[in-house]
């Protein structure tokens, strides 16, 4: 069976993002419909890898341990509710640092490729940053979808002054499901 790879970042995409980071499962909160949208993209044979930056391992505002808390909460959720996370990819790294593997770089992108074996011109990124949308055309992915997660507008300009314009523009991780898996849009890469 073909492999269908949808890469998705975590904060503002599947759960509310904050400004002070999201530092324990008390402040974790699914953003609407996205549990329903991983279902979906599971039931559809998709797997779902996620790919975000936690700077707050090196700012010490959590542990690894506390991350690794959170995701084993944040997937066993997503389990209850028919959806699947196959494996997730975080940079613990501040800017600062000029890692590899702090979108918009590729590397955790390049990880998980490594990996698994993905065919990266065949996968799409749904972010609702910049970076991610950077990330995925660094990457070499097929598409990218920005969700308006409420920083869109500044997103787009950020976008627009490096001449990118994203492959999709949607209003959550749902509709972005919807979107790729339906047959007539043919939207996700063969």
């Amino acid at each position: 069976m073909k492999q269908k790879v949808l890469f998705v970042d975590r904060d503002g995409v599947i759960n509310k993002d904050s400004p002070g980071y999201i530092k324990s499962w008390s402040e974790f909160e699914f953003l609407p419909r996205s549990l329903e949208a991983i279902r979906h993209l599971t039931t559809n044979g998709f797997d779902v890898i996620l790919i975000t930056n936690q700077s707050v391992i090196h700012r010490k505002l959590v542990s690894k341990n506390d991350l690794e808390d959170i995701h084993t909460r944040m997937k066993e959720v997503i389990n209850h509710h028919g959806g699947e996370i196959k494996d997730i990819f975080y940079c613990p790294h501040v800017p600062e640092d000029r890692c590899d593997c702090r979108k918009p770089k590729p590397g955790l992108i390049v990880q998980a490729q490594q990996k698994y074996q993905i065919d990266v011109k065949k996968t799409m990124m749904v972010g609702d940053n910049s970076k991610d949308i950077e990330c995925a055309i660094n990457a070499r992915c097929g598409g990218n979808i920005l969700v308006q997660a409420g920083n869109e507008r500044t997103a787009e300009k950020i976008l627009a002054d490096k001449g990118i314009v994203p492959n999709f523009i949607v209003n959550d991780l749902y509709e972005a499901a919807r979107l790729i898996t339906n047959p007539d849009k043919k939207v996700y890469p063969q």
